[in-house]
């Protein structure tokens, strides 16, 4: 993984923030892969309740991200029980690492 301890934490704590205590966090794409070099930050928040607007809060945990992570651009990925799961979903789960 290729994320430093401060970064982890401090995705933690805007999804906690934003998604809620219990949502889940999982890194994949190249930052997860130890071999890569660069990219962006790719996270699948998972929540187990439903998300009313998923579009604001994807929008707003990676506006707040780059934010900290100065200009780092972060991709998020939703996961609820009333959103469609589609392969990438799939994909970010097998080859992902929680955080």
């Amino acid at each position: 993984m290729r994320l430093t301890e401060d970064k982890v934490q401090a995705i933690k704590q805007v999804v906690a923030m934003l998604a809620g205590e219990d949502a889940k966090v999982t890194l994949f794409g190249s930052r997860a892969d130890d071999n890569k070099k660069g990219g962006d930050i790719d996270l699948l928040i998972t929540v187990d309740h439903v998300v009313e607007r998923p579009a604001v809060l994807s929008s707003k945990i990676s506006a707040r991200l780059i934010r900290l992570f100065e200009g780092r651009k972060v991709d998020v990925l939703l996961s609820a029980p009333n959103l469609q799961c589609l392969p990438i979903h799939l994909i970010a789960q097998d080859k992902g690492i929680s955080l």
